[in-house]
């Protein structure tokens, strides 16, 4: 179990917004409950979930740099009832962004984490047993990767064990994936060992893009390998990159989703029209508007068959969220469409959700989870709780230090 980060027949057009304003409305057709996971952090950025005792609910995770330098999974008792446990203590500068995946396929999960500043990018592997007291075996991927800050896990070279793709912020300004190198050893059939102090071959995807940060794995064209998408905040380019099909030896290539927005910075895939292929949920602004304009929001780009026929159609869900830093799609309401949730970082960061109205070119109900909570970043959607709906996950950092969960007790007024 892994967490869900998750019309009528499109013309082809140049990208630009469709839709009207969203404004908050007080009332929601869904009803949430919000808990505290953890407060008193240094500084968090990175959550992820995934059943990582194998007992069938999903646990969660969460990273805390300096001066406190961990790396925690919180153990869920299948109802949404949290205990912290460390998976490391004292790794110091900025443990951060992470994703969870069998790195070496022993099946149990492992977890894939930036180092950033330090520009490291490491794994942690599950010791399976699930002493409480016993941290996760660390393992270094790269030290060669300035800045590094997000991360993607997918097998990219089509040979059946999982790569890594990660962008490296302004510190790096590229995208590279890195090779797994683990090779067969006696366990699971499937089991791969790894040379000690081995790091992962490096291969560059595209190299001077300023400010890169976030990198998503989909297969966007279609030809059933993994492509990665991307975008570059200073640049303002929103961006997909085409496997091979043998990435080895043959350069990725660039393709264009939009290049006149001001500062993209997160947002997940996810097929938003149904019509087989993935679009792309974004959110637009995070450390925008320092000359008063506000350019933020949420929106999301249309592939429509043709991706690599660049820029896609670009549509605004929410029009105006200052500081948007991530987006995410599930369907929150039940009603078997993707809906959207969001954050906004900033002195007045906030948490809200997008309702689906059927056709996603059209006007979106959007509504509060939280306010007033100061420089939300990441978030996620997953079912905490264990009764088939999705919840909302979220941490903010200085001037909130916390990490909270948001419980979808379906429709009803709000509480």
């Amino acid at each position: 179990m892994i967490a869900v980060l998750t019309a009528c027949q499109p013309a082809k057009a140049p990208a630009g917004d469709t839709a009207g304003e969203s404004a908050l409305q007080d009332s929601s057709p869904v009803r949430f409950t919000e808990h505290l996971i953890m407060d008193g952090y240094a500084y968090p950025y990175g959550i992820w979930a995934a059943d990582l005792d194998k007992d069938g609910d999903l646990d969660l995770t969460s990273a805390d740099y300096t001066p406190a330098n961990d790396l925690y999974w919180f153990e869920n008792d299948g109802s949404g009832t949290f205990t912290r446990r460390f998976i490391q203590k004292d790794d110091p500068e900025r443990l951060e962004r992470h994703m969870v995946s069998d790195v070496n396929q022993d099946t149990h999960p492992d977890i894939v984490i930036v180092k950033n500043l330090y520009g490291h990018l490491l794994w942690f592997q599950n010791p399976g047993k699930h002493d409480t007291r016993e941290l996760w075996k660390r393992h270094v991927i790269t030290t060669r990767l300035a800045g590094a800050y997000s991360v993607a896990v997918s097998d990219l070279d089509g040979d059946g064990d999982p790569d890594v793709a990660a962008s490296s912020w302004r510190m790096g300004n590229q995208f590279a994936w890195f090779e797994n190198p683990g090779i067969l050893c006696n366990g699971p059939p499937t089991q791969l060992c790894y040379e000690e102090g081995r790091e992962w071959p490096k291969h560059m995807i595209d190299a001077n893009v300023a400010e890169t940060r976030c990198i998503r794995v989909a297969d966007v064209d279609g030809d059933g390998d993994e492509d990665l998408m991307g975008t570059a905040a200073a640049d303002g380019l929103v961006l997909w990159y085409e496997n091979s099909g043998d990435p080895l030896s043959r350069p990725w290539k660039r393709h264009l989703i939009d290049g006149e927005v001001s500062r993209p910075a997160h947002g997940n895939p996810v097929d938003m029209d149904a019509d087989g292929d993935p679009d792309l949920v974004l959110a637009l602004g995070m450390g925008a508007g320092s000359d008063g304009e506000d350019r933020s929001g949420v929106v999301w780009y249309e592939n429509d068959g043709t991706p690599g026929d660049g820029p896609w159609p670009r549509h605004t869900i929410l029009e105006s969220l200052p500081g948007a830093f991530e987006a995410v799609a599930g369907d929150l309401d039940g009603d078997g469409d993707p809906d959207v949730a969001a954050t906004a970082w900033g002195p007045a960061g906030q948490v809200v959700w997008l309702q689906n109205p059927g056709n996603p070119r059209s006007q979106w109900p959007a509504y509060s989870l939280k306010t007033s909570w100061p420089r939300a970043n990441m978030i996620i959607l997953a079912d905490l709780d264990g009764d088939e709906d999705l919840d909302v996950a979220a941490v903010a950092e200085i001037g909130s230090n916390e990490f909270r969960w948001w419980q979808n007790q379906g429709a009803g007024a709000a509480e």
